[in-house]
This record gives structure tokens, C-alpha cells and sequence, in this order.
């Protein structure tokens, strides 16, 4: 009998005409009506034939047109279903933004490498090739659909105040994903395990869940910085090699698994500078041979085996030179001044202050940090800055001279200038 429903489903459109007609028979017989009398009706309707031809036409193009757009939105998994009545998404909440947020998670697997590395170095000043080689390795990864462990596992290993923290926080930025991030200088004693993963029942804390299972569970496609990981203490490693592993992480309060598949963890480190910097001015044309040998380098200096066989990629950050330490200089400024509410002038930064930078990191090498300049020059110029701030200034100038480092208020009207001549 179930082999005749495919076979009585194909004649179901000619059955239904069948029955049409000998509705239609039936009625006009019910109605006494004669050939004559149909005829003449039929002749009556005659000048609404056009236009019912025409309406019927248009009825059929309509209707082709919003099938092959139905089939476009279904193969992008965004097919809409419209109705008479309104639906309950539109009533309850707002469904377009919810398409929106369904695409862009659809679209998130396949990114663009190119783009993606362009914004990072237009943001991460002197890391071109890390920057190039991240955004690559994440469109690989990302385009998996079967993965058993997270998105990637990278260590970015350099000289401190080159940009590794910076690079992972716009990373998080431009992929459009949250942020965990964790101090590991902060997990070097053996109970602080439990700051991240939980406390098990029983012992106090255990009625909440930790810092990163918690933040995973909530946000499971987020960035997971580990700042300074060689810092962290052994118990804290043993608990991310799971994560890593297993593409897990186990509450210790409740015992639930909570997925790390979909996140990306990056890890930083300041161990081994000299030597990593070494090979990469080294080995800069080879990237393979590099990587190697910053993984000896590593496990030489200390850092856990068990971790550098996990990791997916080590990106060797290399020391700043020439004018990239102005540059990171200049950032570093404006952001301080930004924070009192004002905006530098356009080419508001006297040269000469950053000229002095540039030579004392010739002098200081690793151990000088544009951060440090930065608040070294705040503490000369925030009484100025306040002072700015308090006369309503928008926009200042920060200049240097014998007598120090002042920050002068700038005429908004002669920067509009300066602007319209440049």
C-alpha cells in the first residue's frame, strides 16, 4: 500500500481538476442552468478577460520571484516566514537585529584574512608579519567545521611593551568577539585554580561559578587572554591542558563540562626576550625554522613542555626600532590625554619629545617602555592638563622645552585651519 502514495500523490493535481469539473456539473445542474445560459454569461465576462489574463500573469511572475528569493534566503539559512498575522518575534522582540546577529555567526566561520591583518597592523604598530600570519592561521581554523579543541592556542612571546597584550584585545575587537582577560601574575599560588575553574563543593566559594568557567559559559566564543602565562602557577597549567585537550573546561562546583571549541585562547609571555629576539632577527625569512627554535628557546628558559606541545602557533613579537617607537609613543600620549578629556591638536606632539624617546630606548634597549614615557610625561603635565580642563579647552599642544615638558592650550579655530590647509 506505501508504494502507491508516491504514485498517488503525482496524480493528486489532475484528480483535484477532476473533481472540479464535476462540481462545476453538479452545480449547474443543481441551478437548472441551460448551455444557452452559460454561454451568454460567458460572453457577458468577456471584456474582463484581459484583465483577468493580465492580474493572473502578474500573480505568476510574483509568485516565481519570491520562490527563487525564499531558496536564496534558505541556502544562507535566513529564510523568512511572512504571514497574515504578525510574528511573534516582531511582536516581542526586534527580529531583524536577530537575522542580523544569526548571519553574522553564520558568516564568522569564513573571514577575511587580508582585511583582517590590514586592521591589525594599521593598529599594532611594528608586527606586520604576526599580524599577517595570526589573521591567516584564524581563516584556516575558523573555517573547520568539525573541531575537537578550540579555535586556536597562540603564544605571543617577545620583548614587554611590544604589543602582545594590545594585538590580543584588537583581535578580540575586529573579529567582534567578548574579551576574557586573566593576570596570571595573579595565579602563582596553587589554590588560585579555584579563582578560575571554582571551588568544589563544600568549600567556600563553591556557590559561584570561577572567573573563566563562568565567562565561557556565558560568552563561549570569547578571546581568553592569559597575560605573562609563565607566571601561572603548575596546578594552573594541569587545568588548561584539559581545556586545550579535551575542548573542555569542568566547573568544580557543579562538575559540568563547559566547551572551549569555539573560543580562541592566546596566551602571553616576556620569558627568553634576548634569545627569541635574537632568532627572529635571525631567522626572519624563515618562518618554520623560526618557530622551532623559539620552541627550544622557550623550554630552555623554563617554560612547561606540557604546554609549548599544545600550542598551535608561537608569533615571536620583535623589538621596536626607528620610528615605530615614536609612533607607539605618539599612541601612548594621546591615550593619556584622552583620559583627561581633551584631544591632541593636529601635530599638537613636539618632535623633539619624541626624538628623546627614540634615544633612550637606543640606550635602555628592552627595559625602556613607552608606557613608562607616557606616565613620566603625565606626571609633568597633568596640573596643566587639569588646568585645560577646568577653562574648557578642548584641544592641546604638548610641547618641550629647556625648562620640561608643558602641555599648552591649543585654539580650536587655528587647528580647523591647519586642518583645511593640510
Amino acid at each position: 500500500m506505501k508504494a502507491l502514495y508516491p504514485a498517488f500523490e503525482r496524480m493528486l493535481p489532475v484528480i483535484m481538476v477532476i473533481f472540479l469539473i464535476l462540481g462545476s456539473i453538479q452545480a449547474a445542474a443543481a441551478l437548472h442552468l441551460s448551455l444557452a445560459s452559460i454561454r451568454h454569461f460567458m460572453e457577458w465576462c468577456a471584456p474582463a478577460y484581459p484583465v483577468a489574463a493580465v492580474g493572473s500573469a502578474i500573480l505568476t511572475l510574483a509568485g516565481l520571484w519570491f520562490e527563487n528569493r525564499a531558496e536564496r534566503l534558505a541556502r544562507k539559512g535566513l529564510r523568512r516566514r511572512r504571514g497574515w498575522m504578525m510574528d511573534v518575534l516582531a511582536r516581542l522582540t526586534n527580529r531583524s537585529a536577530l537575522e542580523e546577529m544569526l548571519a553574522r555567526e553564520q558568516k564568522e566561520t569564513i573571514i577575511d584574512a587580508e582585511e583582517l591583518a590590514a586592521s591589525l597592523r594599521a593598529r599594532v604598530i611594528g608586527q606586520d608579519q604576526v599580524c599577517e600570519d595570526i589573521a591567516a592561521q584564524l581563516r584556516r581554523r575558523l573555517a573547520l567545521h568539525v573541531r575537537g579543541k578550540p579555535v586556536g592556542i597562540f603564544l605571543l612571546a617577545g620583548p614587554p611593551g611590544t604589543g602582545k597584550t594590545y594585538l590580543a584585545k584588537q583581535l578580540a575587537r575586529q573579529l567582534d568577539r567578548p574579551l576574557l582577560n586573566f593576570d596570571m601574575t595573579q595565579m602563582s599560588s596553587p589554590h588560585a585554580a579555584t579563582q578560575l575553574f571554582g571551588s568544589p563543593k563544600g568549600y567556600v566559594g563553591s556557590d559561584t561559578y570561577g572567573k573563566l568557567t563562568g565567562g565561557l559559559k556565558e560568552k563561549p566564543d570569547a578571546v581568553v587572554l592569559l597575560d605573562e602565562i609563565e607566571k601561572a602557577h603548575p596546578d594552573v597549567f594541569k587545568k588548561f591542558l584539559t581545556a586545550w585537550n579535551d575542548g573542555h573546561v569542568t566547573e568544580a562546583s557543579t562538575g559540568q563540562h563547559i566547551s572551549t571549541v569555539r573560543s580562541i585562547f592566546i596566551l602571553t609571555s616576556n620569558i627568553a626576550t634576548d634569545e627569541l629576539s635574537e632568532i627572529a632577527d635571525r631567522l626572519s625569512d624563515e618562518p618554520d625554522k623560526m618557530r622551532a627554535e623559539s620552541v627550544e628557546a622557550l623550554r630552555q628558559a623554563g617554560f612547561a613542555p606540557e604546554v609549548l606541545n599544545r600550542l598551535d602557533r608561537i608569533f615571536v613579537f620583535r623589538a621596536l626600532e626607528g620610528l615605530d617607537i615614536a609612533r607607539v609613543s605618539a599612541l601612548e600620549i594621546e591615550a593619556m590625554i584622552d583620559s583627561y578629556g581633551l584631544k591632541v591638536e593636529t601635530g599638537g606632539i613636539d618632535p623633539s619629545l619624541l626624538f628623546q624617546v627614540m634615544r633612550r630606548q637606543d640606550r635602555m634597549g628592552p627595559a625602556a617602555s613607552a608606557r613608562d614615557l607616557a606616565r613620566s610625561i603625565e606626571d609633568m603635565i597633568s596640573d596643566s592638563l587639569i588646568t585645560a580642563q577646568q577653562q574648557g579647552a578642548k584641544l592641546v599642544r604638548i610641547v618641550s622645552s629647556e625648562d620640561g615638558v608643558v602641555a599648552e592650550i591649543a585654539n580650536d579655530s587655528e587647528a580647523q585651519k591647519a586642518r583645511i590647509i593640510k
